[in-house]
């Protein structure tokens, strides 16, 4: 650690223990809380929705105006990081961002008001930080209110304030129409629109943003290609000598097989034997067969084209055609979940589908199975093959984004091989893929096991990625 300590506010629409929807939940945990471990002055910004209001039984610790509109405050605390949680009637509502899968129509409003909201909010609580560490397109017009704030007010609060945004999903960009975001409207010449001015919050993150991040240094590559920046590979371009990529890390904490409440026996490096007990178990809870020689692929994800079911839905016919047990957890798109229910009732025996999600099973999985199944068609840096290293699951995956990061093939180098890997997005060359790993547990008992054991020494630390933060908000301030 440098010996300069700085005030960091991270600036985030979700937080893992408080309120979570998907992997930025966990970032928004995780690293925060490694900032303050290298002696950091942090805290976070979040929305106070009613349902984390209720949960927590939060009180109110005081009013601000922003944006000509009344804003409540309340706190939490995170460990040793302080919440600040911004509160106003449009965060009162069941879900975070969409209900039966139906994204909120003023998602941008909603969101725009939480970004000037949170200029307000840590001037009310005379937070005056280095850095304001943004996440995704909820916080994307922070930078730029940043920047404002320092225009109008040379000698402000926010003076010497640095912004950086890392983008966990370059899909996703919070783009609306310039009269759903009101709170804009005043800045209409600032952000040079044309003839139909929308609003692409994401970009205009990445415009004013002084440093930007992706979530693993592969993806920071992808995202300046035509295909992998979903549109904003240009703006992105131009910002490359600003934009680094920082893979994400693994709680290893939640994801332990050495204590893991949730799995029915534990094991370690060097005995693996508790994880037989946990592919029984597994197998069970399945309805397969309890055999220790038929090898288990386990897959827990949002069921979307991301996940790659493109590539599975085509060749699980093909996979029944060999002696395996296939078991898929996940909830998401209707007419994936309902291509899987038929081909899991067509072979009962061999291919599991839970519609669902609850974390005991999502640890039995990874505990429990031979190989994870990971083949996205994009993943910015992805959580899962990480856990699965750790529980000596083998991933199969695509040479994509984090998963080349974090996985390493047995045909690309087989002295440091952790899994299987295949690069073409096509149901073909997945296939092969899976049939290789068969392959090898069937015939290289002894490999199989040795790349179990080298999964299970393969790191990736928050605190290690907090380093990297460090240095790189170092270099913005200097």
């Amino acid at each position: 650690m440098s010996d300069s300590k700085l005030k960091i506010a991270f600036i985030v629409s979700e937080v893992e223990d408080i309120i979570k929807t998907g992997g930025l939940a966990d970032v928004a945990k995780a690293l925060p809380l490694a900032y303050e471990a290298l002696g950091h002055e942090v805290c976070i910004v979040m929305p106070a929705y009613q349902v984390v209001i209720d949960q927590f039984n939060l009180t109110q610790h005081g009013e601000f105006t922003s944006s000509m509109r009344q804003f409540k405050r309340y706190e939490h605390d995170l460990g040793n990081v302080k919440v600040h949680l911004i509160g106003h009637t449009c965060f009162d509502r069941e879900g975070l961002y969409a209900e039966n899968n139906v994204a909120y129509s003023d998602n941008g409003e909603r969101f725009g008001l939480f970004s000037a909201a949170v200029i307000d909010v840590l001037q009310a609580v005379n937070f005056q930080p280095d850095i304001m560490h943004c996440n995704d397109w909820h916080t994307g017009l922070v930078p730029f209110f940043v920047k404002h704030n320092q225009q109008q007010f040379a000698e402000g609060f926010f003076a010497n304030t640095k912004t950086a945004l890392t983008i966990h999903n370059a899909a996703f960009q919070g783009s609306f129409e310039l009269h759903e975001i009101p709170m804009m409207q005043p800045y209409h010449q600032a952000l040079h629109f044309d003839q139909h001015p929308h609003i692409n919050m994401m970009k205009v993150g990445i415009a004013h943003a002084d440093k930007i991040t992706a979530v693993s240094p592969t993806y920071a590559q992808e995202i300046l290609t035509d295909l992998g920046g979903h549109g904003l590979h240009y703006v992105l371009q131009n910002r490359s000598s600003d934009l680094k990529g920082i893979l994400n890390g693994c709680d290893y904490s939640q994801w332990d097989p050495t204590t893991d409440p949730f799995i029915p026996a534990h094991f370690d490096i060097n005995d693996l034997s508790g994880k037989a007990k946990c592919k029984a178990a597994l197998q069970a809870k399945a309805g397969f067969t309890d055999s220790p020689d038929t090898p288990l692929i386990g897959m827990v994800c949002r069921l979307t084209a991301q996940k790659g079911f493109d590539y599975i839905v085509p060749i699980l016919r093909d996979l029944m055609a060999h002696n395996l047990g296939l078991v898929i957890v996940g909830t998401g798109d209707p007419l994936v979940c309902q291509q899987l229910a038929d081909v899991s009732r067509m072979h009962p025996t061999k291919f599991k589908f839970i519609h669902g999600f609850e974390p005991e099973l999502a640890h039995l999985v990874e505990a429990g199975s031979d190989f994870f199944l990971m083949p996205s068609e994009f993943e910015p840096c992805g959580l899962n093959q990480m856990y699965s290293l750790a529980y000596a699951t083998l991933p199969i995956v695509r040479n994509v984004g984090g998963l080349s990061d974090t996985v390493v093939g047995i045909d690309q180098n087989p002295q440091e091989a952790t899994g299987f890997v295949f690069d073409s997005p096509s149901p073909e060359a997945l296939l092969i893929c899976i049939r290789r790993a068969l392959l090898l547990y069937r015939e290289q008992p002894d490999l199989f096991v040795t790349m179990q054991k080298r999964a299970m020494e393969t790191k990736f630390t928050w605190s290690d990625a907090a380093i990297q933060f460090e240095a790189l908000f170092q270099r913005a301030l200097h």
